[in-house]
């Protein structure tokens, strides 16, 4: 049996943020979706974050090795992201 580890992920999203839920549909899609740890965070509640991360969002960060993807992003570019 393959020893896979669980993949940590941070995602930077906002309030009704349409582009954000087309990103965790996306994610949702991939072959590691089972063994995705996702946190999602809202920029509006950190003002660092915000400053960071405005006109970026949805972004997706590995907790591993501080990565990140930003929108857009399809199923292919995620996968070989989390790979």
């Amino acid at each position: 049996m393959l020893d896979v580890e669980e993949v940590k992920l941070a995602f930077y999203t906002g309030p009704g943020c349409h582009l954000c839920d087309l990103a965790s549909d996306v994610l949702a899609q991939t072959h590691q979706a089972p063994l995705l740890d996702i946190t999602k965070c809202n920029i509006r509640d950190d003002a660092n974050l915000y400053h960071l991360y405005a006109v970026r969002i949805p972004v997706i960060k590995r907790m591993d090795t501080g990565a990140e993807l930003g929108w857009p992003f399809d199923v292919e570019q995620a996968e070989s992201f989390l790979s």
